[in-house]
């Protein structure tokens, strides 16, 4: 069993709903989690120990959100000796069809340097809900104008998809055989 603590920064809640999720799948299969929410930039401090790290944020104007950002900026020397998976959720899923495959695609040079920092076992892109009142007059125009869709753009299989990889790369690691094997969680 691990001891993994699940770090978020979230904006709307969506990324919320997400690291809970994440949560859920590795409690299920026995491993101890602890979910935190990342406020503000002074939450960068590394306040305790866990075998495992998954770290997420909610991305706006292609950045995580700060307290995030912050998280990984003060925390560089810490990531070496960590097992990390990361995510972030934006609105890809929200994009008419040929944007949507540019975003799919598209480099995001702020995430990519946190990305090059924590050197994670993997990171992933989810997207999340989209609401009108997330954006003020001229973005929701945009928005619009753009042929986006408001809406829960969550794909929950893919999460859980994910999460579950996560899983059975920990039950690996612990035994030395998929799944715990025959002696492994001890």
């Amino acid at each position: 069993m691990a001891a993994v603590r699940v770090l978020y920064a979230s904006a709307h809640h969506s990324t919320q709903e997400i690291a809970d999720r994440i949560g859920e799948r590795l409690r299920l299969r026995g491993h101890a989690v602890e979910i935190q929410a990342l406020r503000e930039p002074s939450d960068g401090q590394w306040r305790s120990a866990g075998d495992v790290l998954v770290l997420g944020s909610a991305i706006h104007d292609g950045a995580w959100l700060p307290a995030a950002e912050a998280f990984v900026r003060n925390n560089t020397d810490r990531f070496g000796s960590r097992t990390t998976w990361m995510f972030s959720v934006g609105m890809t899923a929200a994009l008419p069809g040929p944007l949507r495959l540019l975003a799919e695609h598209a480099v995001q040079p702020r995430i990519a340097a946190l990305v090059d920092i924590v050197r994670p076992r993997d990171h992933r892109r989810f997207s999340g809900v989209i609401r009108r009142d997330h954006f003020d007059r001229k973005g929701a125009l945009l928005f619009r104008l753009l042929g986006c869709r408001y809406g829960d753009h969550r794909d929950w299989t893919a999460i859980d998809a994910w999460a579950d990889g996560i899983v059975q790369e920990l039950d690996v690691s612990r035994s030395g055989e998929p799944d715990g094997g025959p002696e492994g969680g001890l």
